[in-house]
């Protein structure tokens, strides 16, 4: 394996990310596999959390800002009766409440307050700034700060399961960019008026990639030690914008585009209504564009 470079890789591979790992753990693991500097992830992961991390590789973290944020899904146990510090099993428990009547009929009716758009309260062991500092900082030295509620966009709630005896059971949610998932448990939890913390999660869907399309960090390694050919597990960059209709320009259009040209839009054919799209190339996919109708030109955003 000495010598081998992937500096060129170019993609997204997506990581099932293991307990106890923080996304970052995930990208610095990643960086000695691949022999590689230029990483980033799409959508930070608890340390308790376990699922889909899309690593992004080389040129395809220009992409890191431009992600979409409606396709988060997670599968989350949950315990009422209690409430934590950290609003989850690995924070110490502050408060706990009484569970005895409360069904599964009472919290789909609490749960209705919780689609669509909401405020969510960030909690204080999360990496939000506040006056500069990370509030997991200034919780660590006991110090707790007024937050401000935040707008986060919750598309599915579902209850999975709940066993009234033991007050356990599962969520799905689909929610927006930014939504802590163990604060809409807790939050679940202030509205029955039991409490309630999060007990697992796992990300079952995020940037368009599922489980199905996950490797582990040990089949990395065995990538690695067999002579380092990733792609077999390297996804294209254009999957995670496969939403966004696609537009294919060739010669003298794909030359001026290449050499920053804004294209008239009367010259091309592709959904207008659309805010942004892929382009193609007689070669593939060039990067994101977006059509300017005030002035008829189609803006460059990002080459790939």
């Amino acid at each position: 394996m000495a010598g081998v470079n992937n500096e060129e890789l170019c993609g997204i591979i997506c990581v099932n990310k293991p307990a106890g790992f923080t996304s970052f753990d995930v990208i610095a693991k990643m960086r000695g596999i691949l022999k590689m500097k230029k990483l980033g992830h799409g959508g930070t992961l608890d340390p308790m959390a376990v699922g889909v991390l899309p690593v992004f590789a080389g040129r395809a973290t220009k992409a890191c800002d431009m992600l979409p944020d409606h396709d988060k899904t997670y599968e989350a146990g949950f315990r009422l009766g209690a409430v934590s510090d950290t609003q989850d099993s690995t924070g110490t428990v502050t408060e706990k409440g009484n569970i005895d009547g409360i069904g599964s009929a009472d919290i789909l009716n609490v749960m209705e307050g919780f689609r669509g758009d909401i405020m969510q309260i960030p909690p204080m062991y999360s990496a939000v700034s506040v006056g500069g500092k990370r509030l997991y900082d200034l919780a660590r030295q006991g110090v707790e700060v007024e937050r401000q509620p935040r707008p986060v966009t919750i598309y599915s709630l579902e209850l999975l399961a709940y066993d009234e005896k033991s007050g356990e059971g599962r969520l799905s949610v689909s929610c927006s960019k930014g939504t802590y998932i163990r604060t809409l448990i807790n939050d679940i939890g202030e509205k029955l008026g039991c409490g309630g913390i999060m007990t697992s999660l796992v990300r079952t869907r995020a940037c368009g990639f599922s489980l199905s399309d996950c490797v582990t960090l040990e089949q990395l390694q065995e990538m690695a030690a067999s002579g380092g050919d990733f792609s077999t597990v390297i996804k294209p960059i254009e999957q995670v914008f496969a939403y966004l209709p696609e537009l294919r320009i060739k010669g003298a259009q794909e030359r001026m585009y290449h050499n920053g040209v804004k294209l008239d839009l009367d010259r091309l054919r592709f959904d207008r209504t659309a805010p942004r799209v892929r382009v193609y190339g007689e070669n593939g996919f060039i990067g994101i564009a977006a059509p300017d109708t005030e002035k008829g030109i189609l803006r460059v955003e990002k080459n790939f």
